[in-house]
């Protein structure tokens, strides 16, 4: 599976495009849309600066509440020119700004693990009133732990999460999250995460309003699996995630070995390599829990299991 296609909606609003072929009259309301500010062009020497200057001159931005940063091309290390960077230092431009994606870059534009991001810090430190955080991609990203008070869902999609993320997000001060995914990926693209850097999301020791974990896309999702078994933040999930990655009837077993898990609404293990009969036990176990066993693969004995979202 790649990511083939842009959003259509974010956070409960249609999306629409801004780049070059976008006429200046005729635009749908400010506050009705999520709007995805774009380029076509692959040099980052100001492209996107240009177009998010013509987005800042034609839309009513005091009135967006959601935002998509899409394609910006390459970075250069000399010329970051990372939208990030523009957004945060508009932040007095946009008092209703509320929901951001970084990255809505598609297979054709970009390959998920090549998507070059820069320091991304500044972007919630100019907006504390931020509720919902998405990033895709992970090549250089940094981010220092932050506080967001208003911060309810943050999700990272990668191909490989580099394990700094992991110990950033545990270190912020984020008192009402409700909604965590992480991508965890593989090794090849940079995705050294492992179960122990996990621990403190696992135990509950932070994140105190958390109802939906998504730890997803892992190559070590058996592991993973493993461990969220006995993991006493579930006890206080509403949804739990495992799906897009490797899961076998290795880790099925410990979920089904581990603490009860018939309180959630959802579990979420689409893409897998489960036998028939587990997918039948595990059905079985949780009577009243939405299953999604969706995208099978089968058992596979040659050890060829890949995760959904890599290269």
């Amino acid at each position: 599976m790649t990511i083939n296609e842009h959003l259509t909606e974010y956070a409960g609003l249609p999306a629409f495009t801004f780049d070059e072929s976008t006429p200046t009259e005729g635009l749908p309301d400010a506050a009705a849309v999520a709007w995805r500010v774009r380029t076509e062009e692959w040099d980052a020497s100001g492209e996107w600066e240009q177009m998010f200057e013509r987005f800042l001159s034609t839309v009513d931005t005091a009135r967006v509440t959601h935002l998509i940063i899409g394609h910006w091309g390459h970075l250069q290390r000399d010329n970051p020119g990372y939208p990030p960077d523009s957004l945060a230092k508009a932040a007095d431009r946009f008092p209703a700004l509320r929901h951001v994606f970084v990255g809505d870059i598609v297979l054709e534009e970009k390959e998920v693990s090549w998507i070059e991001h820069g320091d991304l810090g500044p972007l919630p430190a100019a907006f504390p009133a931020l509720e919902r955080l998405d990033v895709r991609g992970s090549e250089r990203l940094r981010l220092e732990p932050f506080t967001g008070a208003n911060l309810r869902t943050l999700r990272f999609e990668t191909g490989g999460l580099p394990r700094e993320v992991v110990h950033t997000v545990v270190a912020s001060d984020l008192p009402n999250l409700e909604r965590l995914d992480l991508w965890l990926g593989t090794d090849t693209y940079g995705g050294d995460v492992g179960v122990g850097d996990l621990e403190p999301i696992l135990t509950g020791e932070r994140l105190p309003s958390l109802r939906h974990l998504g730890l997803e896309n892992a190559e070590i999702q058996d592991e993973v699996a493993a461990a969220v078994a006995g993991a006493p933040v579930v006890a206080r999930l509403e949804s739990l995630s495992l799906a897009l990655g490797t899961l076998t009837d290795r880790g099925a077993e410990a979920l089904l070995s581990g603490q009860p898990l018939t309180h959630l609404r959802k579990l979420d293990l689409h893409h897998h390599y489960l036998s028939d009969t587990m997918m039948d036990r595990l059905r079985a176990a949780l009577p009243g829990v939405e299953v999604d066993l969706a995208e099978g693969r089968g058992p596979r004995d040659d050890g060829g299991h890949y995760i959904a979202v890599s290269e």
